[in-house]
């Protein structure tokens, strides 16, 4: 059994270099050259050409599959922000019990506190 045959994956940065090179060939037969020193076909270069003068060889490439779902992306985002949600709400239980245990060691020891309005008026 023979072994499978690997695709080859150029970079857009490869991409531009060739179609570049291939430019600057003027005289007969330094194209083909170019190709099979390479070991390009020539369709490659023509749809390289094709891709570099739309600009599409300028950037890092284009992304490949599925485009993600925007629904997908705003659930993710509410699962995090309902899991900070949740983490937070933790945190303020605590400090509202240590402001409790506050009072009471307070009030054993005597200790005047300052009223705060503030926390009358949050009373969760």
């Amino acid at each position: 059994m023979r072994p499978q045959a690997e695709r080859r994956r150029f970079s857009p940065s490869y991409k531009l270099k060739i179609v570049q090179q291939a430019e600057l060939c003027k005289d007969p037969g330094e194209v083909g050259a170019l190709l099979r020193r390479e070991g390009l076909y020539a369709s490659h270069l023509s749809k390289w050409r094709k891709l570099h003068k739309k600009g599409a060889l300028e950037g890092l490439g284009t992304p490949r599959g599925r485009k993600p779902d925007p629904e997908t992306a705003t659930r993710q985002r509410l699962r995090e922000l309902e899991k900070e949600n949740q983490h937070l709400r933790g945190k303020l239980r605590q400090a509202e019990a240590i402001i409790e245990v506050q009072k009471k060691v307070s009030e054993i020891l005597g200790i005047q506190l300052a009223p705060n309005d503030d926390s009358e008026k949050r009373n969760l």
